[in-house]
């Protein structure tokens, strides 16, 4: 198969995995099917016939029946075993037994671990003869993630002493993962599935905790003393090394991410720099590099080096916590340390199928990965795409040339991964990545490591060295911050499709390769070739020529394998295990580039196809960019984020408009600091900013916070610091609280234009959409200049408006109270304020996108009409969660909605909503959607029609 013939095996491989894990039932057959129709065609274009063509479909078929087999037995035991219904398991009380399978990771008041079940006690009341039975046919597969609430800052201390291969006994209730509440939110539970975990084991407090150490042979459990080492390693970088640093150089030697401080993990992820604090194949190469270097300085033969040092990855691979993208690099550099010991040709893209194909067999769910899949696509990428990048830096000096085209290579290939999932994508990454990379790879990272392994011998030893890092960390931060600080070159992109993404991939390939076959080449250059062309194995020296790459052949060529001799020196030494252990950037690092040849001038149809293609790969760029929207369709999203309030207003002219952001309501006491975990749990940056991005919001038009309480303007913090804002809206008042004061701060220092809403303002920001402000009426405009006014009662001067867009009518409450329904029912009633606003007219059009401004009277003359009658409107945002203080049985008659959204948390302790204010929606006939019991809620509304969509129970599709 042309050569490689694993690689093609492993393609069609990952195919059929992929086809089995995103298809099933039918739709998967179909799906078959419609591949193999199109398989002939593929085998043409690379020319696979005879009974290759046979062992590829097998490896479809294969790659689907391998994941289907085990997704099939990938489920929870526990309801088949005690013939008790999930949803009845779910909040069940129930004590376990079994063996804790995990390193324990303890963060604030909680510890998390899994544990492995051994035996089931009965879980209900009745219990039959044959539960029973199958109770003690129970097998080791069932697994929990624990969640032990820590009550005591004591207790922190005692979960520390709970050890992998403790046989454990805990008390508590089972849970079910939370599952998405949100259209493209994170999947708690798919994720725990994937991992082969169906439940959760909440806690509370150690007491219920009992463990007991491992004896015998039990003790020499590998996992357990490899935890062991790992936090020995921590507590000694802790030691040499200050906060910040400690957790920084703790992730970026052992792999510890979790220690990183969120803010310095966070301003790295903005760039693109997160790859450097995950172990990886940089790391694994450093690691290979030393050993090599140190086995030659110790004059042992060219076969014991490699013997050795083949043995000792996996030891790496674990200590380094055995992420896929390490037990990537591990597997390849160990394939390539056997190849050099046996002499056997090695070719980089067959190497890379391996590891691949024997991580699949492993664990299917490795495909489910962002780890697997960026380790794999950069490094596959770097291998196909980096020998033709590095022609167009072919007058830059070489070590520049090598490391431009690395870098860029790097960016290019994981761009569209990063942003599927991570939906942003900073145009300083090119810059960050070539500045920095380097001088943390090659300078800090071998740093930090010698003065950890010095600081085993004597502190103060080490002491110079982690200076020195502690130095270049500074101006590492220092230039990370400064990059993130300057505007505008962080892009926020939609989640892109998985056919937008092979399209890139393919249409830059074939760009970059028409660049380089018009330009010409040279079929071969002395002492150059391709790392990854498939390797003839000619004798030189003894060792086949190509079987090593170019710095292997250069090593070898002057190093006798009997006696040891080392006339290649260590700089050969070096060169080797660049070839072995990073395989994929061999090409960049040749003596004379590439071996590309631009010696021929580009042809007019070669120019042609260029630009052609250019043009179709901007554009492709330009549709990938652009808020996905229905054609003059509006749409408002409620979002679920737990008990707080959020709304995405989308207008028919592709305006944005926040409602409120949501919140976490802290309850900690200050003297209890202890429980204060290292990343909290806060919606605004977990939810809100997530969904924002994914949804593709560029920039928001508006935000409006309809009151001050955290519960709905907390998250707003996260919304402004990562998403720019146009205008900002509040009632022109303040709750007094450091949390708002902060938010306000934030909106001056960005200087975001600031509106103090009075009744009686509208908001156009198109055509086909106002806000009618309706209250509060406070009496003034608040000047920003002047101290705002404390006002110590927020529901009761909740941001009230009612939302026309494209033929439909919503109205938004926040937390008004029944006084504040009551007062403004008596305004309308009162003639002090027109219930109707009358049809658009050209002057509303003219005002669109302009600033909130107070464009209708309080009295509309003629078109006023009785305001003794009810006036009715399609869509009640019900006020407060739907709490008994306010939706009034005359609000709820005035306003005769029909449709009514509340938004609650689910198993609130407010106890939200109150069972009166559905009963009093019902009575009115009014439908009722619940983000509690449906999670998000969408609205599509065009001509007046409305298309109702939820996340949970079922995606029905209402009209109203």
């Amino acid at each position: 198969m042309k050569g490689r013939p694993l690689l093609v095996f492993t393609v069609c491989w990952l195919c059929g995995s992929g086809i089995a894990c995103a298809l099933s039932g039918w739709s998967l057959i179909v799906g078959m099917i419609g591949t193999f129709i199109c398989l002939p065609l593929l085998l043409r274009m690379i020319d696979i016939r005879g009974w290759s063509i046979l062992l590829l479909i097998g490896a479809l078929l294969g790659g689907a029946m391998h994941w289907e087999w085990n997704d099939a037995r990938n489920r929870s035991g526990l309801p088949e075993i005690t013939h008790t219904p999930a949803e009845e398991l779910d909040g069940l009380a129930a004590t376990f037994e079994g063996k804790l399978m995990s390193d324990v990771r303890i963060d604030g008041d909680r510890a998390d671990f899994e544990m492995q079940i051994t035996s089931v006690p009965p879980l209900t009341d009745t219990v039959s003869e044959s539960a029973s039975k199958d109770r003690s046919r129970l097998t080791l597969q069932e697994r929990l993630m624990v969640q032990v609430r820590l009550m005591e800052e004591e207790e922190q201390q005692v979960a520390a002493g709970w050890k992998r291969g403790d046989s454990v006994k805990l008390t508590g209730s089972l849970a079910l993962p939370g599952e998405a509440r949100n259209f493209g939110g994170f999947d708690y539970r798919i994720y725990l599935r994937t991992l082969h975990i169906h439940w959760l084991f909440k806690v509370k407090g150690a007491s219920s905790v009992t463990t007991i150490s491992p004896v015998g042979w039990e003790k020499l459990n590998i996992l357990r003393w490899n935890d062991i080492i790992r936090h020995k390693l921590g507590a000694a970088v802790d030691q040499i090394f200050p906060e910040p640093h400690g957790g920084y150089m703790k992730g970026l030697i052992i792999g510890m991410a979790s220690d990183i401080d969120p803010d310095t993990y966070g301003q790295f992820s903005q760039l693109g720099l997160t790859h450097i604090l995950a172990i990886s194949g940089t790391h694994v190469a450093v690691y290979v590099a030393s050993l090599l270097l140190l086995l030659s300085w110790l004059r042992l033969t060219r076969e014991t080096s490699l013997t050795i040092v083949l043995l000792l990855i996996p030891a790496y691979v674990l200590l380094s916590g055995g992420s896929p993208s390490v037990i990537r690099a591990g597997i390849m550099s160990m394939i390539g340390l056997y190849m050099a010991r046996r002499g056997l040709a090695r070719d980089g893209l067959q190497m890379i199928s391996a590891a691949a194909l024997l991580m699949m067999w492993w664990n299917p769910y490795f495909l489910l990965s962002v780890s697997f899949q960026l380790s794999f696509l950069v490094t596959a990428g770097l291998m196909i795409y980096m020998p033709l990048i590095h022609q167009l830096f072919r007058s830059w000096p070489k070590s520049l040339a090598a490391a431009a085209s690395v870098t860029v290579t790097a960016q290019l290939i994981s761009f569209p991964v990063t942003i599927l999932y991570f939906n942003q994508f900073s145009l300083l990454s090119f810059v960050a990545n070539f500045l920095l990379v380097s001088l943390i790879s090659a300078i800090v990272l071998p740093l930090g490591t010698v003065a950890l392994i010095l600081s085993f011998l004597w502190v103060p030893l080490a002491k110079p060295l982690a200076w020195i890092a502690i130095m270049l960390n500074k101006l590492t931060f220092v230039s990370v911050e400064w990059m993130n600080s300057l505007p505008g070159f962080v892009l926020i992109w939609a989640t892109p499709s998985l056919l937008w993404i092979a399209a890139y991939y393919a249409v830059l390939y074939v760009l970059l390769r028409i660049l380089h076959r018009g330009r010409g080449d040279r079929p071969s250059i002395q002492g150059i070739e391709e790392d990854t062309a498939p390797l003839v194995r000619q004798s030189v020296g003894g060792v086949p020529q190509g079987a090593l790459g170019w710095s292997a052949r250069s090593a070898i060529s002057s190093h006798d394998r009997k006696t040891g001799a080392h006339e290649a020196g260590q700089g050969s030494m070096t060169m080797l295990s660049a070839a072995i252990a990073w395989p994929e950037y061999t090409s960049a690092f040749a003596a004379r580039g590439a071996g590309f040849y631009a010696g021929e001038r580009m042809g007019v149809l070669h120019k042609w196809m260029c630009a052609l293609l250019a043009l179709s790969l901007v554009a492709g760029l330009w549709w990938a960019y652009q808020t996905p929207q229905p054609a003059g369709t509006g749409v408002v999203q409620f979002l679920d984020i737990g008990q707080g309030d959020s709304t995405l207003i989308t207008t028919p002219g592709g305006k944005h408009i926040l409602v409120d952001g949501g919140g976490t309501v802290q309850f900690g006491k200050p003297e209890q600091s202890w429980k204060t975990r290292r990343d909290p749990y806060e919606v605004g940056a977990k939810v809100v900013v997530p969904l924002l991005k994914k949804r593709g919001i560029h920039r928001l038009d508006a935000v409006i916070v309809t009151h001050a309480d955290q519960d709905h303007a907390g998250g707003l913090q996260a919304v402004l610091e990562q998403i720019p804002v146009e205008r900002f809206m509040f009632n022109g008042t303040t709750s007094g609280t450091a949390n708002f004061e902060k938010l306000l701060d934030t909106v001056i220092e960005k200087k975001i234009p600031l509106y103090a809403i009075e009744q009686g303002m509208s908001y156009v920001p198109d055509g086909e959409t106002r806000l009618h402000f309706i209250y509060p009426d406070l009496g003034k405009a608040v000047d920003t200049g002047e101290r705002l006014p404390v006002s110590e009662h927020q529901n009761h001067d909740s941001v009230v408006f009612l939302l026309e867009m494209a033929g439909a009518s919503l109205l938004f409450t926040g937390d008004m109270d029944a006084a504040a329904e009551q007062d403004l029912l008596y305004m309308i009633q009162d003639g002090s304020l027109a219930a109707s606003f009358g049809p658009y007219d050209a002057d509303d059009a003219a005002l669109a996108d302009d600033s909130v401004q107070k464009i209708f009277t309080l009295h509309s003359g003629d078109n006023q009409k009785d305001n003794n009658m009810p006036v009715s409107i399609d869509v009640l945002k019900v006020a407060h969660h739907g709490s008994k203080t306010s939706s009034t049985e005359a609000w709820l008659q005035y306003w005769n909605a029909k449709t009514a959204v509340i938004s609650a948390g689910v198993n609130n302790t407010y106890g939200h909503p109150n069972p009166g204010v559905p009963e009093r929606l019902e009575a009115a006939e009014t439908d009722i959607y619940r983000t509690d019991q449906m999670g998000e809620v969408q609205m599509k509304i065009k001509d007046g029609k409305i298309d109702v969509r939820y996340k949970l129970i079922r995606d029905d599709l209402h009209s109203n």
